[in-house]
């Protein structure tokens, strides 16, 4: 499970150490693309989302494969822990200087670092509250 949150520069190539603690997780090989909920940023994933995704029936999971296949790209870890991210995803989510990078249980993602700051802007105590409620928690 993936949790926790740090920062770390992007380089000009394009290239991001992902926290030893993830990469650990991760394994040698992960999967990159477009992020689906909130302002753009991008979703880092192990080799097993592509076995869930595929385990639904097409019709049920189509635009969600289009979605996410479309934009994907495998990677690996450099000897120094980083990934090299394509320049059509750092465009997408505006990937440059400071990169957010948190956990999010089955994932990690990976923001510009103003539009982490802003979508944390949206969340209050009370919303949080409610889905906990409406877990048991």
């Amino acid at each position: 499970m993936f949790y926790g949150s740090y920062e770390h520069n992007i380089d000009k190539k394009g290239r991001l150490i992902i926290p030893s603690k993830y990469r650990e997780e991760l394994g040698e090989k992960c999967i990159i693309c477009k992020g689906v909920y909130g302002k753009p940023h991008l979703s880092v994933y192990w080799d097993e989302l592509s076995k869930r995704i595929l385990s639904f029936p097409a019709a049920k999971s189509n635009k969600a494969r289009h979605y996410i296949f479309d934009s994907a790209f495998d990677l690996e870890f450099d000897t120094q822990g980083r990934i090299l991210i394509p320049p059509s995803l750092r465009a997408h989510a505006a990937l440059e200087g400071t990169v957010h990078i948190t956990g999010m249980g089955s994932k990690i993602e990976l923001w510009n670092l103003d539009q982490w700051n802003e979508e944390c802007e949206t969340v209050d105590n009370e919303s949080i509250a409610s889905i906990l409620e409406e877990l048991d928690f």
